[in-house]
């Protein structure tokens, strides 16, 4: 059984949070309506979105009836926790491939670690820097080219950062792969 007291606070917490709630359904199901929103895009903002890609993906990203997956990667060199994300894309792209559909490293984000800034100056920025993950996820997926979303990061600020950020995209099926 549930005690009293959090039974009231979550229903607080609904209350309180009903406006803004109600705002973030009314967007998600506005982006879902659209549907896939590169078919709503100009041949020269098509033309950006494919042009580093071989041709046989820009033609699989083009006939608009397979998936393009956005990656938002936290790959540094530095961090012994990122460093399968170096190879993640490239595994990624060859099996989507293999089912016929693409991927994109759609952006990266920063990787600060406390451990390394513990004691420093830089650990000031260590909050700071979960909503710095997440507006360069936002913006990472703010292209509209993609289908889904894999996010690939770990830490405690990263892996929140970037579930805040596709949270902006909240329409896109999205998945968090964890690594390290």
């Amino acid at each position: 059984m549930t005690h009293q007291i959090i039974l009231d606070v979550t229903q607080r917490l609904i209350e309180r949070s009903k406006e803004a709630r109600d705002a973030f359904f009314a967007r998600t199901k506005a982006q879902a309506d659209v549907g896939k929103a590169s078919k709503s895009l100009s041949c020269g903002n098509l033309a950006h979105a494919v042009a580093a890609s071989c041709a046989s993906e820009k033609k699989r990203i083009l006939d608009f009836t397979h998936s393009n997956v956005a990656l938002i990667s936290a790959y540094n060199d530095m961090l012994s926790a990122h460093q399968p994300y170096q190879t993640y894309p490239d595994q990624i792209k060859k099996t989507l491939a293999e089912y016929g559909h693409t991927s994109q490293v759609a952006g990266c984000v920063p990787a600060m670690c406390d451990g390394v800034t513990q004691g420093q100056a830089g650990m000031d920025m260590s909050l700071f820097s979960r909503d710095l993950i997440a507006q360069s996820t936002a913006l990472s997926l703010s292209h509209n080219v993609f289908d889904s979303t894999l996010l690939l990061g770990i830490c405690d600020k990263i892996a929140p950062g970037q579930l805040m950020g596709a949270l902006a995209y909240a329409h896109l099926p999205t998945a968090f792969v964890p690594a390290g």
